[in-house]
């Protein structure tokens, strides 16, 4: 396994009752017109720093929080509880609202440092389910909200389709190994040209610094307690990102959620070329693209 370094962010602890929870900063560059602060939020099988800020040679640009600090952003991600740094300790299995609970404790903190405000939050897989649900209950911390790999009723998955054949397996146990093999095989099911190896390996080494389980509970919610999010209570500015090739939801799925959003403030995105781990594809830059323009929308000067 490669020497896995995180390059030069700012480590802070809070506390979700007696639960220790890790949070990842990258302030915004010196020199960068203000532009606001975007909460990160990982997926089912990863903590933060692998996916918002994985650094691969010869990659360009490959952290996401690095890109963004340097256009001007304030670039949090945290690990929920159970994955990472963040306590693992309590007998649960760490379900999505559980990380919405984290997302609440995770945004307190981050908006009492930062001098109030609202939050630019992304999340994707699990986390875009954590990100919706925390918007939901929080919309005054949200400014703008964005959804990538999201999945609403799950019908029409073929990801959750067989995922759901080992759903009694999740709900016996409260964490489920993983290995190299399976950081490969969520770059392989879909399409496996959307990823290079050296990005692959390198999430991977990065993840099982951390970690060598991960908890069932999202996996456990997404097989059988779909839908967790109701898109007529997400009040804020919403964006729904699904990769051309992600095999997590359904066109149909999302675009029957993204018609259901409240706020009109809202844009849907396939990406070319890209599966589920957006941020570790060869079109990345297709991402960071979409979040930059949505996340720098001019406020309108007419509103009905």
């Amino acid at each position: 396994m490669a020497d896995v370094k995180w390059n030069g962010g700012n480590e802070h602890w809070i506390k979700k009752g007696d639960v220790r929870l890790f949070l990842w900063e990258k302030p915004a560059a010196p020199a960068a017109k203000p532009a606001g602060t975007i909460l990160f939020v990982h997926g089912s099988s990863m903590a933060g720093q692998p996916t918002f800020d994985l650094h691969v040679p010869g990659r360009p640009h490959s952290s996401a929080m690095d890109w963004f600090a340097e256009r001007g952003f304030n670039t949090w991600c945290m690990d929920n509880e159970g994955y990472g740094r963040s306590d693992k300790s309590r007998p649960i299995n760490f379900d999505i609202s559980n990380g919405a609970d984290d997302l609440a404790a995770g945004s307190e903190y981050i908006l009492e440092r930062t001098g109030g405000g609202k939050l630019l939050v992304y999340g994707i897989s699990s986390g875009a389910l954590k990100a919706a649900l925390f918007a939901q209950r929080h919309p005054e911390r949200v400014a703008r909200l964005v959804l990538d790999a999201f999945v609403w009723t799950g019908e029409g998955s073929p990801t959750l389709r067989e995922r759901t054949k080992k759903l009694a397996d999740f709900k016996a146990n409260n964490r489920r190994p993983i290995d190299r093999a399976f950081v490969q095989s969520i770059f392989s099911r879909d399409h496996a040209e959307c990823a290079d190896a050296a990005t692959v390996n390198a999430f991977a080494d990065a993840i099982l610094t951390l970690d060598d389980s991960m908890p069932t509970g999202t996996y456990v919610d997404m097989c059988s307690k779909l839908p967790l999010v109701d898109p007529q209570k997400i009040t804020v500015p919403s964006m729904i990102l699904r990769g051309e090739y992600d095999g997590i939801a359904s066109i149909d799925d999302l675009l029957a959620f993204f018609r259901g959003l409240s706020n009109m403030d809202k844009q849907f995105s396939v990406m070319a070329g890209i599966s589920h781990a957006s941020f570790q594809q060869k079109n990345y830059m297709t991402v960071y693209h979409l979040l930059h323009s949505f996340f720098t929308v001019p406020k309108p000067v007419y509103l009905a």
